[in-house]
C-alpha cells in the first residue's frame, strides 16, 4: 500500500492536472467518426491515484488524438493488464466486493469483454480532460454532459462551445445510435429483411435515462423524452409530470420540485419551485437571450406563464402572463416599500412604473394582471409556497 501511496504522489509530481477521466464505450459510424460515448464510471476531480495509474499505462494504449486539453486513447489487454498489476494491492478486495473500486472493476469486466470478438462498430476508449475550453471530441463532449447530469460539474460551469458540430444527428433505438446516412442506403434491404429498427427519435443528444441513473430514489420522471442527457436534477424529491415538461442541457433544479413546464437551456430552478403545466422559462440558445435564468427558491410559475427574467425567491407568476424583461408592471408606493423592506437594494420609482429588468432577481414579489384595467401589476407576495410533502 506504501509503494502505491508513493507512486501516486511521484506521479503528482511529474505531470499535468486533470479535470476528468474515464473509459468510455463508443459506437462508431460507417466511416469510423463517434456517434456516442458511453462511461461506466466517471471520475471528476477524484480518484488520483486511478489517473496515475491509467495516465502511467496509457501507452500500452493506442493513441486516437491529442492535445494541451485533452486526449483519447483506444484501450488494448495490454493497456489493462499493465493498469491491473499497478493495481494488485488492492485486487483481492476488488475481487471481494463488487461496489468498491469502480476503475478496477471497470478493467476486470472490459478484459472480460475484449477476449470475445467485438462489433465492427464498437470501440472502448481512454479518455483524458486536462483544461475546460472549447470541445475537440465526441468523448469529452459526452463527459462534460455526464458531469452536469450527476451534479459532479455545476450547471453553467463548464465550457459547452463547439458541441453542436461534434455530435453527429443520428437515429436513437434504444441505446443504439444509427446514422441517417445509414439507414438511407439500406432503407430497401433493412426493410424488406425485417430489421429496419425501431426508430424512438432523431437527435444530437440521449435522453437522459438513457446514459444516467438517478442518483436519488424520489427522482420521478414520467416520460423518458422530457430530460435531455445533460439535464440536471437535483438532490432528491424533483418530479416531472408528462406533457408539456420539459428540461434541457446544461439546465435543471437544485432541489425538490415539481416541473409541469418547460426548463430550457441554461435555467436553473431553486429547491421548493413549483414550474405548472405548461409554463416557459426562456434559455439563450436562440431568441436572441442572452443572459441565463435562473428561479429562486419557493417560487410558483403559474400555468402557461412565461418568464424572461431571474426571479427571486418565494416569487408568484400568476398563469396566461409573460414576465419579460421589456414587461412594464406597475407597482404602488405601499407595495413598493413592502418590497424594499425584503430587499434592501431595491430602488422604489416615483412613477410607480418598472420594467421587468428592473425586478430581475428581487425576492418576495407576486406578478399579475389586473382582470379589470388589463395592467401588468406587481406587489410583495404574501403567499408561501410548500410543496406537497408526500410527492416530494
Amino acid at each position: 500500500m506504501n509503494n502505491f501511496k508513493n507512486f501516486v504522489e511521484n506521479h503528482a509530481k511529474s505531470t499535468k492536472k486533470i479535470i476528468g477521466f474515464g473509459i468510455a464505450r463508443v459506437d462508431l459510424g460507417e466511416k469510423g467518426n463517434v456517434l456516442c460515448a458511453t462511461y461506466p464510471v466517471l471520475n471528476w476531480e477524484e480518484n488520483f491515484g486511478s489517473y496515475a495509474v491509467f495516465d502511467t499505462c496509457k501507452n500500452e494504449a493506442k493513441l486516437i488524438s491529442q492535445s494541451e486539453d485533452e486526449a483519447v486513447y483506444s484501450i488494448t489487454l495490454d493497456f489493462i493488464n499493465k493498469a491491473l498489476e499497478i493495481f494488485n494491492p488492492f485486487l483481492p478486495e476488488a475481487f471481494r466486493d463488487s461496489n468498491s473500486h469502480k476503475n478496477i472493476q471497470t478493467l476486470l469486466e472490459l478484459k472480460k469483454i475484449l477476449k470475445l470478438p467485438l462489433e465492427a462498430q464498437v470501440d472502448f476508449r481512454l479518455v483524458f480532460l486536462y483544461e475546460d475550453h472549447k470541445c475537440q471530441s465526441v468523448e469529452t463532449a459526452y463527459m462534460k454532459l455526464l458531469a452536469l447530469s450527476l451534479g459532479k460539474a455545476a450547471l453553467r460551469s463548464l465550457c459547452l462551445d463547439g458541441i453542436f458540430g461534434l455530435l453527429s444527428n443520428v437515429a436513437w433505438s434504444g441505446n443504439k445510435p444509427y446514422e441517417l446516412e445509414y439507414l438511407r442506403n439500406n432503407e430497401i434491404s433493412l426493410k424488406l429483411s425485417g430489421k429496419y429498427p425501431h426508430i424512438d427519435f432523431v437527435d444530437k443528444f440521449p435522453r437522459y435515462l438513457m446514459q444516467v441513473i438517478p442518483q436519488y430514489d424520489n427522482i420521478r420522471i414520467l416520460d423518458t423524452a422530457k430530460t435531455r442527457f445533460g439535464a440536471y436534477l437535483g438532490k432528491g424529491g424533483y418530479t416531472q409530470m408528462p406533457g408539456a415538461s420539459y428540461v434541457n442541457f446544461n439546465a435543471g433544479v437544485e432541489g425538490a420540485c415539481m416541473n409541469e413546464g418547460r426548463i430550457s437551456s441554461s435555467v436553473i430552478v431553486g429547491e421548493g419551485s413549483d414550474i405548472g403545466g405548461g409554463a416557459s422559462i426562456l434559455g439563450v440558445l436562440s431568441g436572441g437571450n442572452s443572459e441565463p435564468i435562473s428561479i429562486g427558491r419557493n417560487c410558483l410559475l403559474g400555468v402557461n406563464s412565461s418568464t424572461g427574467i431571474s426571479l427571486g425567491d418565494g416569487c408568484i407568476v400568476d398563469g396566461g402572463i409573460a414576465v419579460l424583461a421589456g414587461t412594464i408592471f406597475e407597482i404602488t408606493q405601499e407595495e413598493a416599500q413592502k418590497i424594499k423592506d425584503n430587499n434592501p437594494d431595491f430602488c422604489i420609482k416615483d412613477n410607480n412604473l418598472y420594467k421587468g429588468k428592473e425586478l430581475s432577481k428581487v425576492h418576495g414579489i407576486h406578478f399579475r394582471q389586473d382582470s379589470k384595467t388589463g395592467k401588468m401589476i406587481a406587489f410583495r407576495s404574501n403567499r408561501e409556497i410548500t410543496l406537497n410533502k408526500d410527492l416530494h
